[in-house]
């Protein structure tokens, strides 16, 4: 444990020197820095606790309740046996792998009633942060002016590697050096990580996810979006792999639950690992994401969702199979139109535009500032316009084409056809046709031609229309004749056929074999070299690698270069600002108030629902806003028990709290650091906050936790599970 705390002291001197920041509500602000920015403000507007409360590194805080969530996701301890809480739509996806058609706990949810019902999840982790340290001065210490930017990142991941290495050398915990302002500074993160997960509880899907599409992104919410899940350490406490001997996690911090009434007013703050922002990007990348790369990417997501939608619909197993899946597409097609029509309301390439002109005038007025600086909004602008073009590229390629089924098991041959080409020894080639047809049958288990086929007719449409030089002069004539007949015909292949596709393989080896050598087997056309589809596919991915992806990385490269340039510049220009470091998936906590909002003219939103709303929303006929009986049974006898509020159940609360994807599950807290709820949304109005925050639209939704207590007592008759936590009344 001793090597994890070697490099305080050499960084803790320049800590008062380092980060600048922004005034909040806006802010995802860095606990290690909350005493010297932000303990102050965060008092004077109610706060009841000290920096040190918050966050320590010798004393037990906050942030030791706080966890990573399966990598994308947040949660929180809520009870010294390792009880976790976390969002629905974190851990639907565990909820659906347990599921079947017969035992459907999407549908009817699922409740374990005692610790040998608890369902273990392989490859879920739950992540807690030790400790961040400032390295700054050690990662860049062998960087210098005159380097390239390829030189300046391999001294940058050299000096990395060997800071990650000596912080944990001899533990089981895990370093990882992130960089801040665009990599003008470094801080490292030491963590540790459970890997033994266990599903808890999951109310069903007509309260974990009420409202689902129509409603997500959206104020009002009356959404339970919530689950509850158990850490497993070994008998010493520490991380191990699942194992019948596991016993509960002891963290070292969990939250105690408010159930005191909550006023719109009310301090609040949200503690999580934000995903990604980017909130100092010039016009031109602005510009670029409104008019280019949002709207193609809502229109190929559009599309898709429609076809799987109709699929759905008429089929309750392909229901089953895609919830998680289509669940994930919807999120953030949604939030891409929410953050088009946010950045144009705030008229967010002007202000940035208007920003630059400011900073334009502060370059020309001093010699030494136009040295460095006169140039650089310039070369952005001819940068971003030359990136246009690649970044389409890469964004058809991500969106249309890899999101196909079909090419991600025709990709999965690349290392079979690889390996014949150039030659390969008969044991390791029995052995990876041995996986190959394993994964074969995998695959097709599950697989649903008619939606592949039903989207590749818009998406592939996209990708040759793009690159036509991935088909051939004869390709080319046909494709033209009938896009849809010609599309079509790459399915029609064997390789999309699991028997022949296991047959084929078996086939190639015994006539490949009778020809080589003994002990080696090569095959000059690899495997699947005259089927449509694997022609098809290599020649897309041959296309991206050659024209699009290296020309994309080169431009990538150069506008990260300027970009820090132009980050650093920002601080220097705009002494008066504080500034926070963007989303990059490490611990921040953010701070606000419970507070409503205005959207439009003559339409005011307060910050609170409760169940009144889920009834007055019920639809039977809508799936989407169907309410369980039980449910509508508590309510109409009003069987609230102890989580009542003025004669109803409080639902869930808006705040103004800044967050983003990745803050889903964080712990909202109030003024004495106790649980009120758990963060799931923001408002479709406020998703621009992620480029610029708006503080007059930009709230976080969150799920109240006298909501959450309520459908584990009453709803699901877990009281053992309250019985765990410790609440405040």
């Amino acid at each position: 444990m001793a090597k994890i705390f070697s490099l305080r002291p050499l960084f803790l001197c320049v800590l008062c020197l380092k980060l600048t920041f922004a005034v909040a509500d806006e802010g995802m602000w860095v606990p290690l820095f909350l005493a010297k920015y932000n303990e102050t403000d965060m008092q004077s507007k109610g706060l009841k606790l000290s920096a040190e409360d918050i966050y320590s590194v010798n004393h037990t805080s906050l942030k030791d309740a706080v966890v990573q969530f399966g990598g994308g996701c947040s949660g929180e301890m809520i009870s010294a046996e390792g009880l976790l809480l976390t969002n629905y739509h974190c851990g639907r996806s565990r909820v659906q792998s347990h599921s079947t058609l017969e035992n459907n706990f999407i549908e009817n949810g699922y409740w374990s009633m005692n610790r040998g019902e608890e369902l273990s999840n392989p490859g879920l982790t739950a992540t807690f942060l030790v400790l961040m340290e400032d390295v700054t001065s050690e990662v860049l210490k062998n960087v210098s002016s005159g380097m390239t930017e390829v030189e300046r990142f391999l001294a940058i991941e050299k000096a990395s590697k060997a800071i990650e290495r000596k912080m944990v050398e001899g533990t089981h915990y895990e370093a990882k050096v992130k960089e801040f302002f665009g990599g003008n500074e470094y801080y490292i993160f030491i963590t540790e990580t459970f890997k033994d997960v266990r599903l808890v509880g999951a109310p069903p899907y007509s309260i974990g996810n009420f409202g689902a599409d129509t409603d997500n992104w959206m104020w009002p919410r009356h959404t339970g979006d919530f689950a509850l899940f158990r850490i497993y350490s070994d008998s010493l406490n520490k991380p191990a792999e699942y194992s019948p001997d596991n016993v509960p996690y002891k963290p070292k911090k969990h939250f105690e639950i408010s159930m005191k009434e909550l006023k719109e007013g009310d301090f609040t703050m949200v503690f999580g690992f934000p995903g990604r922002t980017q909130e100092y990007l010039t016009s031109f990348a602005v510009k670029q994401l409104v008019e280019d790369e949002d709207p193609l990417k809502i229109s190929i997501r559009e599309k898709r969702l429609a076809v799987m939608e109709k699929a759905m619909d008429a089929d309750p197993q392909v229901k089953l199979n895609l919830t998680s899946k289509y669940a994930s597409i919807k999120n953030y097609y949604k939030k891409f139109i929410g953050e088009s029509i946010g950045l144009k309301k705030v008229d967010a390439v002007q202000r940035k535009q208007e920003l630059e002109k400011r900073f334009t005038e502060w370059v020309n007025a001093d010699a030494n500032r136009k040295v460095k600086y006169v140039n650089l909004l310039t070369e952005l602008e001819k940068t971003y316009a030359e990136f246009a073009p690649y970044n389409k590229g890469v964004v058809l390629y991500n969106e249309a084409f890899t999101t196909l089924d079909f090419v991600t098991y025709v990709n999965s041959f690349t290392k079979l056809s690889d390996l014949l080409k150039k030659g390969v020894k008969r044991e390791v080639l029995s052995a990876e046709v041995e996986r190959q047809a394993k994964y074969i049958r995998s695959f097709f288990k599950n697989y649903n031609r008619s939606i592949d086929l039903d989207c590749a007719n818009h998406q592939i449409k996209a990708i040759i229309d793009f690159m036509p030089e991935v088909l051939t002069e004869k390709q080319r004539k046909k494709y033209k004749k009938n896009n849809d007949e010609y599309i079509s015909t790459l399915f029609s292949g064997d390789l999309l056929d699991s028997l022949k596709s296991v047959a084929n393989l078996n086939a190639l080896i015994e006539r490949e074999g009778k020809k080589n050598i003994p002990d080696t087997i090569k095959s000059e056309n690899g495997f699947g070299a005259n089927d449509l589809a694997f022609q098809f596919v290599t020649s897309v991915n041959e296309n991206f690698k050659e024209n699009i992806y290296p020309n994309y990385v080169k431009l990538d490269i150069k506008l990260d270069s300027l970009n820090r340039i132009y980050t650093q510049a920002l601080r220097e220009f705009q002494t008066d600002k504080l500034f926070y470091p963007d989303a990059n998936s490490t611990m921040r906590l953010s701070y606000g108030k419970v507070e409503g909002y205005a959207p439009n003219d003559s339409v005011v939103y307060t910050p609170f629902t409760t169940i009144d709303g889920v009834i007055a929303k019920e639809n039977p006929n809508d799936k989407e806003f169907v309410v369980p009986a039980k449910l509508k049974e508590l309510y109409e006898k009003k069987d609230y028990g102890e989580y009542a509020v003025n004669g109803t159940i409080p639902v869930c609360f808006i705040a103004s709290n800044h967050s983003t994807g990745g803050n889903s599950g964080a712990p909202v807290l109030n003024a004495q650091g106790q649980l009120i709820g758990t963060n799931f949304d923001r408002n479709w109005e406020g998703t621009a906050a992620d480029v610029m925050y708006d503080p007059a639209m930009a709230r976080n939704i969150s799920v109240d936790i006298r909501y959450t207590l309520f459908i584990i007592d009453k709803f699901a008759g877990a009281k053992h599970l309250i019985d765990e936590m410790t609440i405040i009344k």
